[in-house]
């Protein structure tokens, strides 16, 4: 039954829970003058590491070639692997911020997660971040069998990681058996509707605006599709694609258009949005929201990452 007073345009709602998290949100201002990323980022880091976490069979820091990664491998491991971008706008988040929901996504695929811990802006701006997803690859290439992690692999990631982990797609034709992606960061210039949501729906624009401005060593970088990849051409390279995005998410539009050019590019393509939900709720297992979407990426990537 449709309801008389909401309208085909009308404002999405947040789901209670949801709404009481955004209005009880008291995060820094990143954007603020002298602002100290480094002591917010060991904060974060350190706050998501008291927090509860399941078991898994193990947990194990690798050197993939001068880039640290945390694999976790859960019990009763089927063949394949995934290779994880955490979220964080580019700038923020790691391997450890990730370790809970890492945790809980190698359970629920049965299968390693390998978590990358890519170099991070302002520090190392763009390319950075995808070359360090590159040598990921190629060290799988090379050492995964002898490791004993022979894939079939796909490409997993939230955010900003899922812009990261589009991109490792597209660089490496043919590597991945699937992708991903979770409310992907993908269009540096703000620029669809769904960004006229703001920050009442927890990620303010402005604060969107200066994740690209670390990320983009200058403004011609918003143009390259490794930084930007809805400019990409190359989208029809791309294995099956999955993309979640949230109803409530400023990041909604672009994920959705993400799916839909992917889909014309002749790309098995699914794309799901999560209702009254709005951004980082995935990986947060008190939503009530996230566990059935974890399970659904899983699911969706059991089919994909069957040993030929």
């Amino acid at each position: 039954m449709s309801d008389p007073d909401r309208g085909p345009d009308q404002r999405p709602v947040m789901y209670p829970e949801v709404r009481a998290a955004v209005e009880a949100e008291r995060g820094p201002d990143l954007t603020a003058p002298g602002f100290d990323i480094a002591a917010h980022r060991e904060q974060v880091r350190l706050f998501n590491l008291r927090q509860p976490r399941e078991d898994v069979a193990s947990v194990e820091d690798v050197d993939a070639d001068g880039v640290r990664c945390r694999l976790f491998v859960p019990a009763d491991v089927r063949p394949g692997l995934v290779v994880h971008a955490h979220g964080g706008g580019f700038v923020l988040n790691d391997v450890d911020v990730h370790d809970g929901i890492c945790r809980r996504f190698a359970n629920r695929l049965r299968r390693p997660v390998l978590s990358v811990e890519y170099r991070r802006p302002p520090e190392d701006r763009f390319p950075a971040a995808p070359d360090d997803m590159d040598t990921v690859v190629g060290w799988l290439r090379r050492e995964g069998a002898g490791r004993g992690l022979p894939g079939p692999y796909a490409a997993h990631g939230d955010s900003a990681g899922g812009n990261l982990a589009l991109v490792a797609a597209l660089r490496n034709p043919g590597f991945f058996a699937a992708v991903a992606l979770v409310y992907p960061f993908l269009d540096p210039r703000n620029g669809f509707a769904s960004w006229e949501l703001g920050a009442a729906n927890g990620f303010d624009p402005s604060e969107a605006t200066w994740y690209w401005e670390q990320y983009a060593r200058s403004e011609a970088d918003l143009d390259d599709p490794d930084l930007a990849p809805l400019l990409s051409q190359r989208l029809d390279t791309l294995p099956p694609t999955f993309v979640a995005t949230a109803e409530a998410d400023p990041l909604r539009d672009e994920g959705e258009e993400l799916a839909r050019r992917v889909a014309e590019a002749g790309v098995e393509t699914v794309g799901i949005r999560c209702l009254g939900q709005t951004h980082g709720f995935w990986r947060h297992a008190q939503f009530t929201a996230s566990e059935p979407l974890v399970r659904t990426v899983a699911g969706w990537l059991d089919q994909h990452l069957v040993a030929g």
